[in-house]
């Protein structure tokens, strides 16, 4: 397959959840976009790490840098993976773990495992296809593909070509007339849920990606972003800063889609949430991208978890690399996890291939972990997984 080059020109301000950062005047001048003439080799490939080595190849500077940048000192970026690594798993051996079923329901959609794709912005900075190369390599992974607001392909392009189910995460602005024919769009393209975001009144303060002079190319225009005319200004897109419990109730009147809330890092906004009616949360600190030094969502989980109790769906996203911390966070209370740089690692590696890839290393690392720790079913696997010593 080759690939294109195209010059990274003056557009608009850099963009959140995928990143919304004002540029500065004196930002330095864009740069060229690249992209490799040849894919990675794939079968170089044995881990999710490896993905994020050679993917620095094959990625402008500045897209590598949009990708795996967090916000401010990037503590908490540090934090997800450093939490992770500190849980400890317990073994219980001589259990039948001859047949593997790590099959799970969430509303209504039987999935094969319990690992997601979560939604990350801008896929055609990473390989030519963008968002299509994504929802292929989803399918043929069998995996969820949760796409993003600030998607380069309009979502009836990617529901052509997808084979499996999609989900679709909305960033909230001002303009309901907007929202509501957006939501509508969505559910008429197929997709199966709605995740809003609820952790980005404002973008968060994003240096390391400031300094990589972030700015879309002049060609590349997100067909769900409301230009504002801000971002002709250097300034940041505005979000919907008044967005609040009460609006919860609006969107469940405009849409039949379940509505599950991404960000949710205190255990009484997951009570609140079901209390407004949504129907699920997602553990989510934007991979810390947003406001640096909030807690891992590892850490948060389980008292979270112990809050919902199992009345609606808790899902995790976060740091999530290998198949241990699937493991680790079903037995902390997670129903599923959501991953998110590993996909855009993928996708610029191999296109659909590498997105096939990352979920297939991911899914089979998970099968090893339930297997050695003696889980052979989702339903086997809670607290006793985890080591309390």
């Amino acid at each position: 397959m080759k690939y294109t080059r195209r010059n990274l020109l003056k557009s608009m301000g850099a963009l959140a959840g995928a990143s919304v950062l004002p540029v500065s005047a004196d930002a330095k001048s864009p740069q060229v976009l690249q992209f490799s003439h040849d894919p990675a080799n794939l079968d170089e490939i044995i881990n999710l790490y490896d993905f994020e080595k050679i993917a620095q190849n094959h990625m402008s500077h500045m897209a590598y840098e949009f990708v795996a940048s967090g916000a401010a000192d990037e503590f908490t970026v540090k934090w997800n993976r450093e939490a992770l690594d500190k849980v400890k798993l317990q073994t219980s051996v001589l259990n039948d773990v001859s047949k593997i079923d790590t099959k799970i329901s969430l509303f209504g959609l039987d999935l094969p495992y319990p690992i997601l794709i979560a939604p990350t912005a801008f896929h055609k900075l990473m390989h030519p296809q963008g968002e299509l190369a994504t929802a292929r390599g989803a399918g043929a992974a069998s995996a969820l593909y949760c796409v993003s607001s600030f998607t380069t392909t309009p979502i009836e392009d990617i529901a052509k070509v997808a084979t499996g189910p999609l989900w679709f995460q909305l960033y909230v602005v001002d303009d309901r007339s907007f929202v509501k024919d957006l939501v509508q769009k969505v559910e008429a393209q197929g997709c199966k849920a709605l995740c809003i975001t609820v952790d980005t009144p404002v973008s968060g303060v994003r240096n390391r990606q400031q300094k990589a002079g972030f700015k879309l190319p002049d060609d590349l225009k997100p067909p769900y972003m409301i230009d504002t005319g801000f971002a002709a200004k250097g300034q940041a897109l505005q979000f919907k800063k008044a967005l609040t419990w009460k609006d919860l109730e609006w969107f469940r009147s405009i849409t039949k889609l379940p509505v599950l809330l991404k960000g949710i890092l205190n255990p009484d906004d997951a009570e609140k949430a079901i209390q407004s009616g949504a129907s699920g949360v997602i553990v989510s600190n934007h991979s810390g991208r947003n406001l640096d030094t909030v807690p891992a969502t590892i850490e948060v989980l389980p008292k979270i978890a112990a809050k919902v109790n199992k009345r609606i769906p808790v899902l995790m996203d976060g740091g999530i690399r290998r198949g241990t911390d699937v493991l680790k966070a079903l037995a902390l209370g997670a129903n599923a996890v959501l991953v998110g740089k590993p996909v855009c690692f993928g996708l610029a590696c191999g296109g659909a291939d590498g997105v096939t890839k990352t979920m297939n290393i991911l899914r089979k690392e998970f099968e090893y972990a339930m297997a050695l720790s003696g889980k052979a079913s989702i339903a086997s696997i809670d607290a006793s997984a985890i080591w309390q010593g």
